[in-house]
């Protein structure tokens, strides 16, 4: 469908209406709480107060391999946040994260607790935290930290850009649909590339890199991510489709992903988490 439309932006924007798609009702452009409410805090040293979504599987995989390594300081408390009804714009959430994204993580093992907002800043705290997942040596560090922060500079136009005008505005519109189908199909091709000669996406080794990508673009080539897998000829990356098929089968990928999700397959859904026998149910 091509673009007809005779809207002209006006001088200045004013905030009227809800713009349409299924987001609507929560979008709005201002910051701050729209109600009084205290989040809950479990046993725990590590609360963290996520929903499924890839942003908020990062945190819970990372949470989850750091178990498998045998790390129990890293057992943590999830709690879900229903980001569609308006969850994360309580005062204990804005508290924790002013700009009212999941995941956000509360470390209380300190005297003083100790808040991190952004799933990207999430993972490198538990990472250097734990000393696990994060290379010591400069170089090695650097190329996962580049990796890293790609991610949460590319993701955006996947997520905002593809993701909404493929699947969540309410009208398809041909013109978004091709510049962000033409900027995801790019990057899937620059991990494509960059795991043509190495295992992992920083090199030999599983690290923060990996949970990070593999959440947005592993599901995406998987066919988990906006069902798009035939539309952007994911079979064509097959280095990528290797690499996010290993990582999928990890023991504690699989435990993670469940983790505050409210979707799907009754059986992969542990709403909340508080102990390894949640995930055993």
């Amino acid at each position: 469908m091509s673009d007809t439309t005779t809207y002209t932006p006006p001088k200045v924007w004013t905030w009227e209406a809800p713009s349409g798609g299924q987001f609507a009702n929560i979008n709005r452009p201002i910051s701050g709480a729209t109600h009084e409410k205290e989040l809950p805090v479990g046993e725990h040293p590590l609360q963290l107060y996520s929903m499924a979504t890839p942003n908020g599987v990062k945190a819970t995989i990372m949470l989850e391999e750091l178990l498998e390594l045998g790390h129990a300081g890293a057992e943590y408390d999830a709690w879900l946040i229903r980001i569609g009804e308006g969850d994360q714009f309580s005062s204990g959430f804005v508290d924790i994260n002013p700009n009212s994204k999941i995941p956000a993580l509360v470390d209380h093992s300190g005297d003083t607790p100790i808040r991190v907002f952004e799933s990207g800043s999430i993972l490198l705290y538990l990472a250097e935290k734990f000393g696990a997942f994060l290379p010591t040596d400069t170089a090695a560090k650097t190329e996962v930290m580049n990796w890293l922060f790609w991610q949460m500079g590319s993701a955006p136009y996947l997520g905002g850009g593809f993701g909404h005008f493929y699947v969540y505005a309410p009208e398809k519109f041909e013109y978004p649909i091709n510049r962000f189908t033409m900027e995801v199909k790019r990057q899937l091709h620059v991990l494509d590339t960059a795991l043509a000669e190495r295992r992992y996406i920083a090199g030999d080794e599983y690290t923060i890199a990996d949970i990070a990508i593999w959440p947005w673009y592993g599901a995406l080539v998987q066919g988990t991510a906006y069902n798009a897998a035939e539309f952007l000829s994911a079979h064509e990356y097959t280095h990528l489709q290797r690499w996010a098929a290993e990582i999928g089968q990890r023991p504690a990928v699989i435990r993670g992903r469940k983790v505050n999700r409210t979707w799907g397959d009754e059986s992969e859904q542990v709403p909340e988490r508080h102990s390894a026998s949640d995930l055993e149910k």
